[in-house]
């Protein structure tokens, strides 16, 4: 438990600190009978170097298992292989002094790479996911996926011109290279089909891969081109930055299509390693801490909900839960231990889920959880929130009852419309039974939105004061702040302008 269940020591069981094997098993019966789907992580670019794979690898070259894992010499002057550099600092190289070479990591030392050019290695780690699939799982979030395989040779990487920044105002050692060698092999797209293979031969299962880095939307769109590809795949792009913007989403979702014939993206605001966008996209840090607005939480769930590809709503925000703030003595993500004080790390997205309105663990245990619960969340738990008509949980139980009756939400294609204001996006979803006109706004100021065509509202559930109305011009919508608006179209039909650049206009608070 190094990273909290991404350094797997059994491909086959349950930690003791979560439960049982029957315990999982009771948890995938009972969502079934409520109808809902279990899509499990998995962790298959690498192992905790507990696990028997590993503990045997190191014990010499010539063991049944020596190559499982990605084993190299020293350099002369005793150097690691190469210049490779991981992810989360240091080399990507740790020196075993039992075998006497060094082993290869993404990670942290303690999560070794499988070789997975190894056969044995391959089938061990198939045999493992249809092990979870025979169980009934609906699937598998792919942890990592352009980390399956590496260079055979070991080729150094070049530097990156224009390295980005992550954590700090300054580059990394690990973005100061361009990961031509160690990330996204060609070898990877040939796993991912017959991973994709697997999943085909049972009844409805799904795989999502997890892309990162540099150039992911591109990656994201190779992931998923077709049906021998992966279901879908999400990336991080839409997790960062403190500032939502229409050009931001645009941008993100025009790179995807223009890259894929066939793919099929995810898209996701906030995940377990950033901070909640909740926060992130409303910031206040003079105390700090983080503050939240549930008018901004409800758009984010519609504008995300609205988006061509997949919706993931991160836990926590169908409840508009802010980041928390994390004692140091309490923090436990790796990566938080390592930058604390310049950063607290991930766990102000991971604390536990408050249910009811009570102290000190908010329902969730009886017992210390592995996270402080903060007072910010204990408020916003779901038992207030079932009973407040208007709180962000009833908006977003409402919202997606709403949109399961729109066909073009959920597989239309989408066509982005011009405006000069950035803080209104604008875009119509097409299937060939509807179009929807979609429009939100991303500022705290009501805006007065001109069309070229006529339209008429379609009425939401649940969305309140956020609603948005015909204009007091012809043609034109006005949003409230952080509102919404949908209209429906005949098919087929173009809402969005071509060439033609709107101009939005502010509406002052006296009228």
């Amino acid at each position: 438990m190094k990273d909290f269940g991404y350094d797997v020591s059994d491909y086959r069981n349950v930690d003791p600190l979560f439960g049982t094997l029957d315990d999982f098993k009771a948890l995938l019966d009972k969502a079934h009978s409520l109808n809902l789907k279990i899509v499990i992580d998995f962790v298959l670019t690498h192992s905790s170097d507990q696990h028997d794979w590993f503990q045997e690898s190191r014990q010499n070259k010539d063991n049944e298992k020596s190559d499982w894992y990605i084993w190299a010499d020293p350099k002369p002057d005793g150097s690691p292989p190469n210049n490779w550099q991981a992810h989360f600092g240091g080399s990507s190289w740790s020196f075993d002094i039992r075998r006497g070479q060094y082993y290869f990591h993404n990670f942290l030392p303690e999560q070794p790479d499988i070789n997975l050019r190894n056969p044995d290695a391959r089938q061990a780690i198939l045999d493992a996911a249809r092990f979870w699939l025979d169980m009934g799982v609906d699937g598998f979030r792919l942890d990592a996926a352009r980390h399956y395989f590496c260079d055979p040779d070991l080729t150094d990487n070049p530097p990156n011109p224009n390295p980005s920044s992550v954590w700090f105002d300054h580059p990394t050692p690990f973005t100061m290279q361009i990961h031509e060698n160690d990330i996204h092999l060609p070898d990877t797209l040939d796993f991912i089909e017959e991973l994709r293979s697997l999943l085909d031969s049972y009844d409805d299962r799904m795989g999502v891969a997890e892309i990162g880095g540099e150039n992911a939307l591109a990656m994201a769109g190779q992931y998923t081109d077709g049906p021998q590809r992966m279901h879908t795949a999400y990336t991080f792009d839409l997790t960062s930055g403190d500032k939502l913007s229409a050009s931001y989403i645009r941008e993100k979702l025009e790179d995807f299509f223009q890259n894929t014939k066939e793919g099929w993206p995810s898209w996701a605001f906030s995940t377990h390693d950033v901070v909640r966008a909740a926060s992130r996209w409303h910031p206040d840090k003079a105390d700090k801490g983080w503050t939240h607005d549930p008018r901004l939480s409800k758009m984010m769930i519609a504008t995300l909900c609205s988006l061509q590809g997949t919706a993931f709503i991160y836990q926590g925000e169908e409840l508009g839960l802010p980041e928390a703030a994390i004692p140091p003595e309490k923090i436990q993500d790796p990566l938080g231990l390592y930058l604390y004080p310049l950063w607290q790390g991930r766990d102000g997205s991971r604390t536990p889920i408050p249910w009811r309105h009570e102290k000190p663990y908010a329902g969730f245990t009886t017992s210390e959880p592995w996270l402080p619960i903060p007072e910010a969340h204990v408020e916003l738990c779901v038992a207030n929130q079932d009973e407040a008509p208007d709180s962000v949980l009833n908006f977003t139980r409402a919202f997606l009852t709403w949109r399961k009756n729109h066909p073009a939400l959920i597989t239309g294609l989408i066509q982005f419309m011009d405006f000069d204001d950035d803080s209104i996006l604008g875009f119509t979803r097409t299937t060939d039974q509807e179009t929807l006109l979609c429009l939100f706004n991303f500022s705290d100021s009501e805006k007065q939105v001109p069309l070229s065509f006529p339209v008429q509202p379609i009425e939401t559930s649940n969305t309140g004061s956020l609603q948005g109305s015909l204009g007091s011009t012809e043609n034109s919508v006005m949003l409230p702040p952080f509102g919404l608006f949908y209209s429906s179209a005949e098919s087929g039909s173009s809402c969005a302008s071509s060439s033609e650049v709107s101009s939005v206009s502010a509406v002052s608070s006296s009228g």
